[in-house]
């Protein structure tokens, strides 16, 4: 068994997308909150906006480790998400601070409904990510 680089890409990647997963469950949970009436939006949106860019930071440093050890089928893996939260914060609505969810406009169905559905399906990506990762991890290890 040999320590490469791979195997230390895969290693972090399982750390960070635990840390991610616990994020995006927090989202899941918070936009449950806010559709059921337990939540101020103004106070949801300020637990909310500060981990968006965390959550990409790590998501992308996860991929630049993939990028440097060579494992090209698992960064293609996660471009769309990257190229889709790129998309996601380029079009975020006009606020002062760093962060995609408005206040005023997050109670609207469709946005609530956009966002509850946007968690779930990060939620299910982050969890066969990390299953894939495990097994890369494995694999790269044996190897």
């Amino acid at each position: 068994m040999a320590f490469s680089l791979a195997a230390f890409s895969y290693i972090l990647a399982l750390i960070v997308d635990a840390i991610l997963i616990f994020f995006v469950i927090f989202h899941v949970i918070a936009f449950d909150e806010l559709q059921s009436g337990q939540k101020n939006p103004i106070d949801q949106c300020n637990s909310l906006n500060p981990l968006v860019l965390p959550e990409y930071a790590l998501h992308v440093l996860i991929n630049f480790f993939f990028l440097i050890s060579e494992q090209w089928f698992t960064l293609c893996l996660n471009i769309p998400l990257i190229a889709y939260h790129v998309w996601r914060y380029s079009n975020r609505p006009v606020m002062t601070g760093p962060g995609l969810y408005d206040p005023t406009s997050i109670l609207n169905a469709y946005d609530l409904a956009m966002f509850q559905r946007e968690g779930w399906v990060k939620l299910a990506f982050y969890l066969l990510s990390f299953f894939f990762y495990l097994y890369g991890m494995i694999s790269s290890l044996i190897q």
